[in-house]
């Protein structure tokens, strides 16, 4: 399951790699929550990560690929299948590991907990 974490829904995957979200709004379920500071298309091991701006601090968090419900290219926006708080609650950001199996595997086990994909929650 957690492999699935890390890849994008199939309703989604034509859409993203037409257009880079940097710079997209993201859409929790209850809200706006920042804006995509980079994003990663691998396959098995693509994420985005969400400046949350004032929001929270200025916090970034990173949101597995799964989390992605829908990209919306004309109104620049990524919405995702998690609330604010889901969110908030995330591993703390971390900028120099967060490309290392050790970062990846700990947020993979917060968000693993959650139903995932579209029309879970």
């Amino acid at each position: 399951m957690q492999q699935d974490l890390w890849s994008y829904s199939p309703t989604v995957t034509g859409a993203h790699q037409s257009f880079d979200v940097v710079g997209y709004h993201v859409e929790a379920t209850d809200g706006k929550i920042g804006s995509v500071d980079d994003a990663t298309y691998e396959v098995g091991e693509s994420y985005l990560i969400v400046d949350t701006g004032p929001w929270i601090f200025g916090k970034k968090v990173m949101l597995p690929a799964s989390t992605v419900t829908q990209i919306d290219p004309q109104e620049k926006k990524v919405f995702v299948s998690r609330t604010k708080q889901e969110i908030k609650d995330a591993p703390e950001f971390d900028e120099a590991s967060y490309k290392e199996p050790s970062y990846r595997s700990r947020v993979g086990d917060y968000y693993g907990r959650f139903p995932f994909g579209p029309g879970t929650l």
